[in-house]
């Protein structure tokens, strides 16, 4: 019997049901096309071990990294060539993340297929993103 395999969006986002935990999070990490599959279980790793107890959950089919009781710090989304890990908070950051938002405090951080990570800094940002207050979603 063939598993149903979450839709992919428009850009090769999947299409995950809403849902809080680590359970979400690994199915959306396990339907991101291609590399990108690969590239997110390391960031999914890279968080873990940078903020033990991070809380996760998937939104709006994005996952989503915070603390609880005080928001979400950090969030995934796939593009048709590149990931997007969106800091909510990244203009606080220092170096804040190299991507702007339309959203004052947002900043972004895209990695395209073959770009290495840089997994020192990737770390200081979450560390430190980790430590601001969070969005509530």
């Amino acid at each position: 019997m063939a598993e149903d395999k979450p839709k992919l969006l428009s850009g090769g986002n999947p299409q995950i049901a809403k849902g809080y935990g680590d359970a979400p999070v690994q199915a959306y990490i396990a339907a991101m096309p291609g590399w990108k599959s690969e590239v997110g279980a390391r960031l999914d790793a890279l968080i873990e071990r940078t903020v033990p107890g991070v809380s996760k959950a998937v939104k709006w089919n994005s996952p989503l990294y915070g603390i609880e009781g005080q928001g979400w710090f950090l969030g995934v989304h796939v593009f048709t060539r590149y990931i997007k890990v969106a800091f909510f908070k990244g203009a606080s950051l220092n170096p804040p993340p190299p991507q702007t938002s339309k959203q004052q405090d947002v900043r972004y951080f895209h990695i395209h297929e073959d770009d290495p990570i840089d997994e020192v800094q990737f770390a200081d940002w979450i560390r430190q993103a980790s430590a601001l207050p969070g969005e509530r979603m």
